[in-house]
């Protein structure tokens, strides 16, 4: 059993009964001292954690939000399957590949000499093409939360990928002015 402390309550008729075949949703706002059993959504072998405050989101006006990490075991049928391998359909093939398990990049087929943080930054950034990053989110997500540094070791890391992505691709990783940085994935000609 747990308290979740999140949003206010919503107005009963945002919470009337859902269309018989509409999808469930698992989320839905809780009264302040509610209790909720949690475990009835977790698969079997699943553990939750609390998410750290800063990970979260913040609305102006409206209370903290609260948030959990649900870890599930590798080998669980409730996990989809995924290839490793950043892939796009065939018609759209990537010039940039990223293999999560061997720890490798390539570009046009030549692996790329990356340090840990390069690798792990251009990971992030091409798991989630066209999204913008601030940052300090990249800082919490790449060198992680504990990290005591400032948004001028992101600039210097991404100026060492676009070296290495060289002139004709380094305009992949493009830079979203006082926000932070977007990749925008290059596709064969």
């Amino acid at each position: 059993m747990a308290i979740i402390r999140s949003l206010p309550a919503l107005p009963s008729t945002t919470l009337d009964a859902p269309a018989p075949n509409a999808p469930r949703h698992h989320l839905r706002a809780v009264d302040r001292d509610e209790v909720i059993d949690v475990t009835e959504f977790l698969p079997p072998g699943a553990t939750w954690l609390p998410a750290p405050p800063h990970t979260l989101p913040t609305l102006p006006g409206q209370p903290p939000m609260v948030g959990y990490l649900v870890l599930i075991p590798a080998d669980s049928p409730h996990l989809a399957r995924t290839n490793p391998v950043t892939q796009l359909p065939a018609e759209a093939e990537p010039l940039v590949r990223i293999d999560t398990v061997q720890r490798t990049a390539q570009l046009n087929g030549a692996e790329l000499d990356l340090t840990y943080l390069e690798f792990e930054l251009l990971a992030h950034l091409v798991a989630h093409p066209n999204r913008v990053h601030t940052r300090d989110q990249l800082v919490t997500t790449v060198w992680g939360y504990g990290h005591v540094g400032d948004g001028r070791t992101v600039d210097v890391h991404i100026a060492r990928l676009r070296r290495k992505l060289g002139v004709e691709h380094r305009k992949a990783i493009q830079t979203v002015r006082r926000v932070g940085y977007k990749y925008t994935p290059p596709t064969a000609r």
